[in-house]
């Protein structure tokens, strides 16, 4: 509280914890978070942990506060902190794939463990996220990019530009790691059809929907995940690679254009950010498409030069049969149930002539 330069607080924020019974030690000893909200499990690895993940990118020596997260005492651990300066700058597409992070690289990295093993790799966990064992209560991992997410953005925000301009909403729809940041300026005066409402609601899908058709991707891509992943970033990385080529110059003209004709150039913003929702729906209902057609009943398509291939006779080629990781194949036969029921035996053919058997 002496630290006046970087701290804030109220100033009954002691006296109204303790008449509401929250606090009774020394003023001294008072630390906010845990006075005002308890830490239990499902508030640090359910909520903490993201926070954790996020500096953990941009800030090095996090790993002190691993044992925060995983819930040590106070005597033992140092609470995490409610904010961090990075130890670089950051830019708008570094926040972007932030919001795609399943923990990659840490302790709580859900590509690694059983879950995904079993799952083509799939960094995600159906709900509920508890689950007992003999009486134990275990908890899934509940990450930064999740499947029920219904829309995601980037704010970025420059001073320094006119406002028309300077404020451009990065906007997605549905889980973070598969859908497409958008650019829509603060000033359009219209939003892409396929991003309005869609046609019905949450029972009927909706081919013109943004919603509907970035949920087709990523529902595709939770069954095989490690297989379809990469297909998806091609036309991810494209759509959005391009967007972010554009910028500066659609904002050079934007900006130019205020100087003379305001309507002009809140009409252009407009139509840039109409299209670019536009383009990216249709081009995501193709990545949908592809990707239904390329990984078919298990199976995945053969391709060449940017084409699915076909043999001599016009037809096309065989597939190739994936199967799965050998760490599945490990745990189908050391597993329970395994073993010996899957084991293949070569036949053993009796003599005629032998009596015994």
């Amino acid at each position: 509280m002496k630290d006046k330069k970087n701290v804030m607080y109220s100033k009954d924020v002691i006296t109204f914890a303790k008449k509401k019974g929250l606090y009774s030690g020394k003023d001294a000893d008072f630390a906010f978070a845990p006075v005002y909200q308890k830490f239990d499990a499902g508030a640090l690895r359910g909520c903490d942990a993201r926070v954790w993940s996020y500096f953990n990118r941009f800030h090095k020596g996090m790993d002190a506060y691993l044992p925060f997260i995983y819930g040590k005492t106070r005597e033992d651990a140092d609470i995490m902190p409610l904010y961090i300066k990075p130890d670089r700058k950051v830019s708008v597409r570094d926040m972007q794939e932030m919001m795609r992070d399943h923990f990659e690289g840490t302790p709580f990295d859900m590509t690694k463990d059983p879950g995904a093993t079993t799952a083509y790799g799939v960094p995600y966990r159906w709900r509920p996220m508890d689950f007992k064992v003999d009486g134990v209560t275990y908890s899934q991992e509940r990450a930064i990019a999740t499947q029920q997410t219904g829309w995601v953005f980037a704010a970025q925000m420059r001073s320094w530009l006119p406002d028309e301009v300077g404020g451009c909403f990065w906007f997605g729809v549905d889980d973070a790691n598969t859908s497409v940041f958008v650019p829509m300026y603060c000033s359009i005066t219209q939003v892409p059809e396929s991003y309005r409402q869609g046609k019905a609601d949450m029972y009927t899908l909706d081919w013109d929907c943004a919603f509907w058709v970035n949920n087709w991707v990523a529902n595709q891509a939770y069954a095989r995940y490690s297989q379809m992943i990469g297909d998806i970033r091609k036309v991810q990385g494209a759509i959005e690679d391009n967007f972010a080529k554009q910028q500066s110059v659609i904002e050079a003209q934007a900006t130019s254009l205020l100087t003379t004709d305001r309507d002009a150039a809140i009409r252009l913003l407009t139509n840039y950010s109409v299209n670019a929702g536009q383009d990216a729906t249709a081009r995501y209902r193709k990545l949908g498409e592809y990707l239904f057609v390329k990984y078919l009943d298990g199976n995945i398509k053969k391709e060449k030069d940017g084409k699915f291939q076909r043999n001599e006779w016009g037809t096309p080629s065989s597939p190739t049969f994936a199967g799965y990781t050998q760490e599945y194949y490990d745990m189908l036969v050391k597993g329970p149930n395994g073993g010996n029921r899957l084991k293949v035996e070569e036949p053993v053919w009796l003599d005629p002539k032998d009596k015994s058997e």
